[in-house]
């Protein structure tokens, strides 16, 4: 037990968190996008509960992946037609899944925002709680298996990755509040949410059919680096800053000019 607490084990451990933390940014996102489908009295409770939840299964999830990883990546269907052909696993089908999903939901409310009138507020039909709470914790785990694996590089010790699983869960449930928070009272970061929503499912998707070596018209289907996703992800925020300060700009010109009318 001594070895635990070994000055390279905490700097592992240390690693681990700042890497879930750092890969659980999409998951506060639609965390928060899924909790305002219920009443708002119970959006606080769901993501509580439904991060709580995910904490006990991502840890199942790690003991699973550990001692049956080459079972998830075990090929058992196979595709081959001259234009698409495909190996599919357990591994690569969540993940598509959870992409296309993600896909789905942010194209869904994106449309909602830009097709309500101008006098109608948040949606009325409301989520019920448990719908919520599965969501919230399926696609949580879905989000989990890349930071598992990582976790998985790093280290082989189970007792530091699921002590980093729980440190980097409570946080989640610290922050979620005020992500939520915060998107509510700015509206506009809340689309930039969802189209950084639409991104992340893009490179779920791609990333599921690089796994399934899936290939259309013969080109293989290649995963997004990082790299490239955080690239895209930084140019969303710096050109939602741009707009925003533009429109004050235009904002404060126009005041000017009906001032001057006025007078």
């Amino acid at each position: 037990m001594s070895d635990l607490f070994t000055l390279a084990n905490l700097g592992t451990l240390l690693m681990l968190i700042l890497l879930q933390a750092v890969l659980g940014f999409d998951n506060l996102l639609y965390i928060s996008l899924e909790s305002k489908k219920v009443e708002q009295e119970k959006q606080s409770y769901v993501r509580t509960v439904g991060i709580a939840i995910a904490i006990f299964l991502r840890i199942g999830l790690l003991f699973t992946l550990y001692y049956l990883l080459p079972f998830f990546q075990k090929i058992f269907m196979t595709i081959d037609y001259n234009f698409f052909s495909a190996a599919f696993n357990v591994h690569s089908l969540i993940v598509i899944f959870g992409g296309v999903f993600i896909i789905y939901t942010a194209i869904k409310e994106i449309w909602h925002m830009i097709s309500m009138d101008g006098n109608e507020g948040e949606s009325t039909s409301k989520s019920s709680v448990k719908k919520a709470l599965f969501w919230i914790v399926f696609m949580n785990v879905i989000f989990s298996f890349d930071s598992i694996l990582s976790a998985m590089a790093l280290t082989n010790n189970l007792i530091i990755m699921s002590i980093a699983i729980i440190v980097s869960g409570v946080l989640m449930i610290v922050m979620a509040d005020r992500v939520s928070s915060f998107l509510q009272k700015n509206k506009m970061y809340e689309v930039l949410g969802l189209f950084v929503l639409f991104i992340v499912g893009i490179m779920l998707l791609l990333e599921g059919s690089h796994m399934a070596e899936i290939r259309i018209l013969g080109e293989q289907i290649n995963e997004m680096g990082k790299t490239t996703f955080y690239f895209i992800i930084a140019i969303l925020v710096l050109i939602d800053i741009v707009q925003s300060k533009y429109q004050k700009n235009l904002m404060r010109k126009r005041n000017r000019i009906e001032e001057k009318n006025d007078n």
